[in-house]
């Protein structure tokens, strides 16, 4: 007894130590070592018994309790029967004992604990360990006890982890699934209702709310924790009854009840809040088991009942939280809610409407459309963005619910438009309201318009994207309505700004807007971020005026873009972008925005323009020539390096879709469009931002390669063409070709520094115009190639220049991958050899290493580009690249592999890997040659191999990817073989089979074992299934003894079972579901038999 008190003391002045501010890492080290060894102790549990009744140091008691936990999930298999005995009826009575006075953490554990006793021995050895909670549950004293008990139980055992075999985990499923009725009878029957005092569940709803006592709350609040657990895995069925449901939606109401809160904080006692915020919590707990009900798709026919009545339910719960008495607005109804019942209620909201509600609309019972109205309040009043970010997902939802409806059965469109139209427009004209400073002012000066979230935009960005896409899909389904309710709020602020013009006056620095009095620039702002939201509104629903309904709503579009042209030119010719105002720092911004936004706006009907563009071509209408050269005017006087960039920006994306999209035959002729090209090939202009200097090249080429729509070949006037894209490739290449090294003058005259600008400023330029034609017809890259030959020659001199320089590389290998997608073929077969050879040349063993290991990223990222180049070679048909196909496998194998083989880096290896896939998916008779002759001589086609060596060093280094811990590239490859094995049945070919089928499965089914890549765990065992169904005789006879034999940590007798428990199933899902168990079981196995140190350490 002597020697236990002194352990005790002993390890309390340890956890002392331990935990104590001034303890050093390096003691912390020494106790944590003695701490686990004396753990590993055979008899460490009899201390710990001792300590934990023993002991007030709560350090202590959390540590003996964590040598039980050990002892039973790790060591259990060994421990003699008496001791496991003594265990199981030791811990219980100390829990019964002590369980008022000990701190809840350590009351907690010392339940799983007991419980995971359970997890291993019920119901043989420790047959009343349900029993005995049900019995807690059912005595007052013990109630919460047992609950917290009852919840763990629900935790550990319905979901184990991985410490138990799969035979166990299914009679642990099987033996809760008997309890489950007994359970929500005693749950619910016995516990719930009865603290609700409730004489009849048939009127439950429209009775006041009981007041519970604390005791009372914290059970409800217990039971209700314990039903959402249990609802997350029991099948719905005949066990939730009715009354379960009544019940639990009464406790649903303790959320929305304000009164009771009301009561609470008027009452002013602190005892009073806490129990007004208990009964929040018990709505929020109600609500979480409605969702767990809610989320199962599934439903059974006899639950279609139940689901009618919880809705029913829901409605009434809806009704009273945005009920509208006249003390209380909706809003400030909802503000005094728990923020975590409304997110809840939402929640539900939205399993409703995109789970259910197809099943429900269908009742006359349930009145759908007073729920929309309900929701609608529930929407707009909602006291935070989030909440009303979720509640506009509800209604997206449901939108689309009603698109795919009608979709489906057109017959009955009308009818359906007509039931929910008057719901749909109002929920349209609020949706704009709410984006609109005039009527939202306060709440959108909240939302913050500077930081960017994940998705690279600002919360107001979020916030009018969100709210546009409801619109747009109104607009979809009412589109009269719709425009009919947009157009005028447009015209409005329309108004506003076009009659700014009579109060812009001349000053002596420029032009200044007289406008200064606070109020009136506080109106101003406020209209044009207006006008701002709503053109982009406006630019939103371009798509539902084009297609089959062109013709039918052609002028509503043609009002539309005549108002946007209009509104683009009046910017642009009073230049508002450079006046002076009273606020330049807000009103600047939004003139600027306004312009930015009608251009944007206009840019989104480019492709109403092209359909109109092939009418008009029909009719040869005045009217689309004036719209287009009116464009052209207002786009024109912005491409200026005296622009700010965003309007800059917005010009030159209008001016590409106009080139690209629209492409009207006399926009070249149009004297706005002869400036952008003057000002572009004029050297001594002054060059625009690289980003509008691009895009502008991009139009201008463009207008001159892309074929007219509508017009035959012999129309198209290509010569003229070529020769003017060959002059504006010239002009735009000037500097660039002259850099040319020359044989006369050899010696570099210009700085490094702006030769790399040179070829940085003309590569971009010319790698778009390249990767924009590549999708286009013959003639259109014929002439683009004509034109760029002579700079795409300088740039293959250049190359070797260069090589030690990655940044210019990289650029180089950019324009040169970009060709070889969209011009080898007007390249030709020579100079594209001569490209590929040079490269060849230029990466040696040396110039790799250098790139992949001491240029960083840069370096990592030229070489993956090359290796992207030679995945274009090694795809292309025909025999024309096929002598490269030694040379190229050689780089991969003998030259990249060895570098980047042993690096953790992934850099450089998913590029490495994609080559050597398309190389053997692209080549398959490099290494395979089938004749037809020979398979119908042989009756199975078994080809001839060619290049063994390489094909095997390739599927080596696909084997070894797999040991690696990068998961992408464990999937991009696992994929890779997969593919292969579908097109090409590699898993069936003979050298496969034969030598490597039984070791790729190998490495597969170690990595699952392994837990390495957990998250592949499906794909992994479909990859085992394909390849040992090549050959499932040599997998059950001669792999799977093998393998088993090899595996260390197990005994012959549980290597016996496991071999058994493999069945000998060849149908995809049983074979995986096999393997899985296998894995399962060898992981629980090795875990059992990890064996107890030897010694023993004294405290």
């Amino acid at each position: 007894m002597a020697s236990e008190e002194a352990s005790l003391r002993a390890l309390e002045s340890l956890m002392t130590e331990f935990f104590h501010d001034c303890t050093t890492n390096e003691r912390k080290r020494e106790i944590e070592e003695l701490l686990d060894n004396f753990a590993q102790q055979i008899g460490a549990w009899r201390l710990c018994l001792y300590f934990l009744s023993s002991t007030g140091n709560d350090y202590v008691m959390m540590y003996s309790l964590t040598v039980f936990e050990n002892l039973i999930n790790k060591m259990w298999l060994g421990v003699p029967s008496q001791d496991k005995m003594e265990i199981r009826s030791c811990l219980p009575k100390l829990l019964l004992a002590h369980h008022k006075t000990l701190p809840y953490f350590i009351r907690n554990k010392l339940c799983k604990v007991i419980v995971d006793i359970g997890r291993q021995d019920w119901p043989m050895f420790y047959h009343d360990f349900f029993t005995n909670i049900l019995q807690l549950i059912q005595s007052p004293v013990t109630t919460p006890l047992g609950l917290i008990m009852l919840k763990t139980t629900s935790e550990e055992l319905a979901c184990p982890r991985e410490d138990l075999s799969v035979a166990r985990k299914e009679e642990l499923r099987k033996l809760l699934l008997d309890q489950v009725q007994a359970v929500l009878g005693l749950l619910t029957g016995d516990l719930l209702s009865n603290l609700l005092q409730s004489p009849s569940s048939a009127k439950l709803l429209n009775q006041p709310i009981p007041i519970l006592d604390a005791e009372s709350e914290y059970i409800c609040s217990l039971a209700l924790e314990c039903l959402a657990h249990l609802f997350s895995w029991i099948p719905l069925s005949a066990s939730i009854t009715p009354s379960l449901l009544t019940t639990i939606f009464h406790f649903a109401r303790f959320g929305c009840d304000i009164r009771a809160r009301k009561m609470a904080s008027v009452n002013g006692s602190s005892q009073n809040c806490v129990l007004g915020q208990e009964r929040g919590r018990l709505g929020v707990l109600a609500m979480s088991c409605i969702n767990e009900l809610m989320s199962k798709n599934c439903v059974p026919m006899e639950f279609e009942e139940y689901l009618l009545r919880m809705f029913q339910q829901t409605f009434y719960l809806l009704q009273k939280i945005t009920k509208d008495n006249n003390a209380h607005t909706v809003k400030s109804r909802l503000e005094e809610l728990d923020e975590s019942y409304i997110e809840k209620f939402t929640d539900f909201l939205r399993l409703f409407v995109s789970v259910h509600l197809r099943r429900i609309e269908s009742y006359s019972q349930f009145p759908v459309v007073e729920f929309l109205t309900l929701l609608f309040k529930y929407t707009f009043h909602q006291p935070t963005h989030e909440g009303y970010f979720s509640c506009l997902d509800i209604w997206t939802l449901f939108l689309d619910y009603l698109t795919s409806k009608i979709k489906s059965r057109l017959g009955d469109k009308e009818a359906v438009l007509n039931r929910y139209e008057d719901a749909l427009v109002l929920l349209l004209t609020e949706v704009l309201n709410r984006i609109q400073f005039r009527y939202n002012q306060a709440q959108l000066e909240e939302l913050d318009d500077e930081t960017l979230d994940d998705d690279q935009q600002t919360e107001w960005q979020r916030y009018l994207r969100q709210s546009l896409e409801v619109v747009a899909k109104v607009m979809e389904l009412l589109p009269t309505h719709a425009f009919s309710t947009l157009f005028p709020v447009l015209q409005d602020n329309l108004e506003v700004y076009l009659g700014l013009q009579q109060f812009i006056v001349t000053s002596g620095s420029g032009h200044r807007l007289n406008i200064t009095a606070e109020n009136d620039c506080r109106r101003l702002h406020c209209s044009l971020r207006d006008l701002s939201s709503l053109l982009q509104a406006v630019g939103r629903l371009a798509e539902y005026f084009i297609g089959d309904v062109f013709a039918a709503r052609f002028s509503d579009a043609l009002t539309v873009v005549e108002r946007l042209v209009k509104v683009t030119l009046y910017g642009s010719q009073i230049k508002l972008y450079n006046i002076e105002t009273a606020v330049p720092s807000v009103l600047k911004p939004d003139l600027i925005d306004v312009h930015a936004q009608s251009l944007a706006a206009l840019q989104a009907y480019s492709h109403w323009l092209a359909q109109y563009c092939g009418e008009a071509h029909r009719q040869n209408t005045q009217q689309f020539v004036t719209l287009i050269s009116t464009t052209m005017d207002a786009v024109t006087p912005l491409i200026s390096t005296k622009v700010q960039d965003k309007l800059l920006l917005s010009a030159c994306h209008l001016l590409v879709s106009l080139a690209t999209t629209v492409r009207p035959v006399f926009l070249i002729s149009i004297p706005a469009v002869q400036k952008v090209f003057n000002r572009i090939t004029d050297a001594s202009a002054q060059r625009l931002v690289d980003k509008a200097q691009v895009l502008v090249c991009r139009a201008l080429s463009n207008i001159l390669l892309l074929p007219w729509p509508n017009l035959p070949e012999n129309e198209q006037q290509w010569p003229v063409r070529s020769i003017n894209h060959a002059n504006l490739i010239s002009a735009l290449s000037r500097d660039y070709r002259n850099l040319k090294p020359n044989a006369v003058a050899p010696q570099r005259k210009m700085p490094l520094d702006d030769t790399k600008v040179i070829i940085h400023q003309t590569l971009s330029v010319l790698e778009d115009i390249v990767e924009n034609i590549s999708g286009e017809s013959t003639k259109s890259r014929q002439i683009c190639y004509q034109s760029l030959q002579e700079s795409v020659q300088v740039s293959l001199a250049l190359f070797p220049a260069f090589i030690h320089q990655s940044d210019v590389t990289d650029e180089m290998l950019s324009f040169f991958l970009t060709l070889f997608r969209g011009l080898r073929v007007q390249m030709g077969v020579p100079f594209t050899e001569q490209i590929i050879q040079t490269f060849l040349n230029m990466f040696t063993r040396e110039q790799l290493a250098e790139s992949i290991l001491h240029e960083g990223s840069t370096g990592c990222r030229v070489v993956e580009k090359f290796l992207k180049i030679l995945q274009v070679v090694v795809q292309e048909p025909g025999q024309v690249f096929k002598p490269f196909l030694p040379s190229i496998i050689a780089l991969c194998m003998e030259q990249v592999y060895p570098i980047i083989a042993e690096r953790p880096s992934p850099d450089v290896k998913a590029e490495l890997f994609e080559l050597l896939f398309r190389t053997l998916h692209h080549n398959w008779r490099y290494f395979f040659k089938s004749t037809v002759l020979a398979s119908v001589q042989r009756g199975i086609a078994e080809e001839q191999m060619e290049n063994e060596p390489q094909f095997s060093a390739i599927m080596q280094a696909f084997g070894q990817s797999f040991l690696q811990p990068d998961i992408h590239l464990f999937k991009q490859n696992l994929f890779y073989l997969e593919t292969l094995n579908t097109k090409q049945k590699l898993y069936h070919k003979k050298i496969f089979r034969t030598t490597m089928l039984f070791q790729f499965v190998n490495v597969l089914l170690q990595v699952l074992v392994h837990k390495s890549h957990d998250l592949l765990q499906e794909e992994i065992g479909i990859a085992i299934y394909n390849m040992a169904s090549v050959d499932f005789d040599g997998f059950f006879a001669a792999f799977l003894p093998e393998f088993l034999t090899s595996c260390d940590g197990v005994d012959a007798n549980q290597k016996n079972v496991l071999g058994r428990n493999f069945k000998m199933d060849r149908d995809l899902p049983s074979f995986t579901q096999n393997v899985h168990r296998l894995v399962n079981d060898l992981r629980y196995y090795r875990l059992c038999n990890d064996s107890l140190p030897p010694g023993t350490v004294k405290l």
